[in-house]
């Protein structure tokens, strides 16, 4: 008995030393600080800036009770309380993200250090953050001394002039502190410093609505600077004069280029020198003598600069600059992604077509251009040209890129070997033929140079089908071929526009897939910009078609697209910095719509792209675009009611709520009967009425039948552009997943996955872009990378593996985990890493037996929906089952962070 009393006495004490020495070594700390949703930015012009961070732990539910953060003008001044420019104190909140900075209003060019820590909910503290920093732009127009030079005298000429290069030496005689440039331009430019690429930053200094806005970069340059010292700058035509938009040949927004430039070092004395750009500098012409993003670039060899980016060059015979007088006040620090090279492909294949072309298969449709290694003889011209597809007959297609020429052309400047790669032109692509050559490079010398905005992956989608997850491919290949600076259609063809309509329907879909908070910031500030006065969106942004706006679905992307980056992000600046814009636009709605509050008689696109048929027994799949475009009215006003009411507008909130009523009261009086029919009586109409919440209770049940039945009677989808993204989701809402995943594993076409089964590597524009004949759809409009009809990723992700925002929670701080099996998937395995940390949701479902494994961040929380359960048969963690509720045919359990693994028979499997 003795023995046994002791023996439990210890059992006790080691269980007791267990939990204390849990608790007493348990890691809780921060890590991934972020300022303005970037790590450690150099340059920006945002006076108080948001910071973020994530915690970490090794414990379950560990959630942040409080936080003190601390701001410096160096890292070890951040641990004297006396030479600290900011500190919160400890602040009771468990908020870690989009913190404003309270201190005093940081200076121009002025560097910010600062560290974090928190305390947990046992009232433990962390350790201090590893330093992170943000540094200030340039604040006061009047600090840019530089001057705007330019090339004087340019000759006149049609199409795609020569590009411009500028040069200065400047010396340097103390010890550098540290050393700043600053650079803008008027055309797209590349910075060289001593002979090197200053950064690796691509299209600088991208694209904005340029009469407007226009971004400079900063570069901290101070490891490059020597004694004696060569800038050297080269600017291409770009965006800014070359071919865009359709617009003439002398440019939309000028016909000069221009630069700007001004660096400034700091010495350890104390003391500071500008290098500014000035009529001292040089200019000339070089060997790109053409720079067109449509068309390519042309390079000629025999005129290459050898040195001129380094100290010693002969400008003898350079030309003096020109100074010009150009606003400066339109200045502005970048907020987006900086467009970078992020990945390289090398070809799979080499073909020789019927016609006897010579052709190299990348094996993924991508955007960029192809670095290559070839030879040649002094003066031999060679091409290469660009194309999404081959044609039935094995053919180099090009037809479909309408008037682009898409094709790079050099010319040797001497017998032997050379390496080619453009600067200011990109191509969307697959295929490469090449031309001209006496010998045909090899596979292992051509690389094709993938670019985009340099957006952090978030998301990752997987399951036991191939062809879905090669669909998921094509999803985020799309994205990232037209995430380029700004969201464009296509990067193909003769437009690369920034298409509100596509960005809009995508939006949720995009930030699944990547880290799209900075880039929709940038982006929404030139919808703001470009609006019109009478509150009309142009159709594409920047706006280089004069102005042309105004449609539903398209112009919504003013609303739609803030409030997505506030579900992902948990960010309410860009609310408040949208608001005006929005309710501009709902007026403008609101004035067309009258007093009967029905949107009637604009131009619209209405459900662009949708499927047709000539059928007898189905005339086709109009949608009404009046009825799309109240729909959308009611819907967008409802959004800007909910906004009104999040930044503190109540009144606001309730004005526009009761607009909203009125026009659910007209819609339904006109384009509804008493039954729950709707006057277009198709799948885009329902899934917009029902979506959207503008059908009275009474008619939601008629209404989702009529869809049902109509899916139901063809088998596969009819809708286009503003139906295709919540055709899914709505079928699933209305309790018919049967239908949802029929659609997904359709492989005939119309479907997602009969691309898939045409080998396409990305989304294409029309359901139909290449026939099972090998023959092509209209030849002018058929883009192969037009990520659009990708939006089915949010379905996918939110849905099928269950990751679904809470939007009263935003920014996943509470979120919901509720994966649905169907459509033959056995398992699925999701991933998306939220400004909390990643969430895992992993499903597999074997025998009848289900398996969910998910992940949680700390100071998050998630209720985990298990479908088809009963809590008696649900095998979990013990310290969750005294929260789990049956709900109907489901369990639901509320999990802190951490990770956990439920597995249950299914009912009805």
């Amino acid at each position: 008995m003795k023995h046994s009393i002791a023996l439990l006495k210890s059992f006790l004490l080691i269980v007791i030393l267990s939990v204390f020495s849990s608790v007493l070594y348990a890691k809780t700390g921060v890590k991934k600080l972020v300022c303005e949703y970037h790590e450690n930015p150099v340059g920006i012009d945002v006076v108080q800036p948001r910071l973020s961070w994530q915690l970490y732990s090794d414990q379950q539910n560990v959630v942040q009770s409080a936080y003190e953060i601390r701001v410096a003008g160096t890292v070890k001044d951040l641990s004297s309380k006396s030479k600290q420019l900011w500190n919160s104190g400890k602040i009771e909140s468990d908020q870690s993200v989009n913190v404003v900075y309270g201190g005093p209003q940081p200076e121009s060019m002025q560097r910010m250090y600062w560290q974090v820590r928190v305390w947990d909910n046992t009232g433990k503290a962390s350790g201090w953050s590893e330093p992170a920093y943000w540094e200030m732009g340039i604040l006061e127009p009047e600090l840019w001394k530089a001057s705007w030079i330019t090339l004087p005298n340019e000759p006149e000429s049609e199409g795609s002039k020569p590009a411009q290069y500028f040069r200065n030496e400047f010396s340097t005689s103390k010890t550098i502190k540290s050393a700043r440039a600053y650079v803008t331009s008027h055309g797209l430019y590349q910075l060289f410093l001593n002979g090197d690429k200053v950064g690796d930053q691509l299209f600088t200094p991208g694209w904005t609505s340029y009469n407007k806005r226009l971004q400079y970069q900063t570069y901290d340059v101070t490891k490059m600077l020597q004694k004696e010292n060569a800038v050297g700058v080269v600017l291409g035509d770009g965006w800014y004069r070359g071919n865009i938009g359709w617009s003439s040949a002398d440019g939309y927004y000028g016909s000069k280029l221009a630069l700007l430039f001004q660096l400034k070092i700091d010495y350890t004395d104390g003391s500071s020198e500008w290098i500014v750009s000035d009529k001292n500098w040089k200019v000339n012409n070089g060997p790109i003598r053409k720079s067109d993003i449509y068309n390519g670039e042309t390079y000629d060899a025999r005129l290459e600069l050898t040195g001129w980016t380094s100290t010693g060059f002969n400008a003898a015979d350079w030309k003096s600059v020109e100074e010009t007088d150009q606003p400066k006040d339109l200045l502005i620090a970048p907020q987006g992604v900086p467009v970078k090279a992020v990945e390289e492909l090398k070809p799979i294949e080499f073909i020789t077509t019927p016609k006897g072309e010579k052709v190299y298969d990348m094996g993924q449709n991508m955007v960029g251009w192809v670095r290559i290694k070839m030879k040649g003889k002094a003066g031999q011209k060679v091409q290469l040209k660009f194309a999404e597809v081959l044609d039935k007959e094995g053919n180099f297609y090009t037809a479909n890129l309408r008037g682009a020429e898409c094709t790079d052309t050099y010319i040797f400047g001497k017998d032997g070997e050379a390496v080619y790669e453009p600067k200011f032109t990109f191509h969307g692509f697959r295929y490469l033929q090449l031309i001209g050559f006496d010998e045909l490079p090899a596979k292992e010398d051509i690389t094709g140079v993938v670019i985009y905005s340099d957006m952090e992956p978030t998301g990752t989608f997987a399951c036991n089908d191939e062809m879905i997850n090669q669909l998921q491919h094509n999803i985020q290949w799309g994205q990232k071929g037209n995430f380029l600076d700004v969201p464009t259609d296509c990067p193909q063809r003769d437009e690369r526009l920034g298409w509100t309509g596509d960005a809009q329907v995508f939006s949720m879909t995009a930030g699944y897939n990547f880290n799209v908070a900075a880039f929709y910031t940038k982006w929404m500030k030139d919808v703001e910009a470009d609006q019109l006065d009478n509150g009309a969106i142009p159709h594409v942004i920047p706006d280089v078609l004069n102005g042309q706006g105004g449609a539903t679905g398209w112009a919504d992307a003013v609303a739609i697209i803030p409030w997505s980056v506030y579900k992902i992000y948990g960010d309410t600046r860009i609310l408040k910095e949208s608001y005006p814009a929005i309710t501009k636009w709902v007026g403008y709605m609101n004035e067309r719509a009258g007093d009967d509050y029905l949107w009637t008689g604009d131009a619209h696109f209405g459900d662009w792209l949708a499927y047709a048929t000539t059928s007898s027994d189905y005339p086709g799949a109009t949608t009404e675009k009046d009825l799309l475009a109240t729909a959308y009215f009611y819907y967008t006003t409802t959004l800007t009611s909910k906004i009104a009411r999040l930044i503190g507008k109540p009144q606001d909130a309730e004005k526009y709520k009761q607009l909203a009523a009125n026009i659910k009261t007209a819609f339904n009086a006109e384009f509804v009967t008493p039954n729950g029919r709707l006057v277009s009586h198709t799948q885009t109409a329902y899934v917009n009425a029902l979506t959207f919440g503008i059908l009275p209770d009474s008619m939601v049940d008629d209404a989702a039948a009529y869809l049902a039945k109509d899916v139901e009677k063809f088998r596969h989808l009819t809708t286009g552009f503003l139906g295709t993204p919540i055709l899914c989701p709505t079928l699933s809402a209305i309790g018919r997943d049967d239908l949802a995943f029929m659609l997904l594993n359709r492989k005939d076409y119309p479907s997602w996955l009969y691309p898939v089964t045409q080998g396409a590597t990305t989304i294409w524009e029309r359901w139909d872009g290449q026939k099972p004949d090998g023959s092509f759809q209209d030849v002018g409009m058929n883009s192969f990378n037009h990520y659009a009809y990708g939006a089915i990723g949010e379905w996918l992700y939110n849905h099928v593996a269950g990751i679904k925002v809470d939007e009263n929670n935003p920014g996943y701080k509470k979120f919901f985990l509720a994966p649905n099996a169907g459509g033959g998937l056995t398992n699925v395995n999701a991933t998306f890493n939220s400004v909390y940390g990643p969430i895992k949701s992993e499903w597999e479902v074997s025998n009848g037996q289900m398996t969910y494994i998910v992940e949680v961040p700390a100071n998050t929380s998630a209720e985990v929906v298990l479908p088809k359960a009963k809590v008696a048969e649900v095998t979990m963690p013990g310290n969750l089952k005294s929260n789990a509720k049956q709900n109907g045919a489901d369990v639901t359990v509320t999990v802190g962070s951490g990770a956990y693994t439920f597995t249950y028979p299914m009912a009805n499997q």
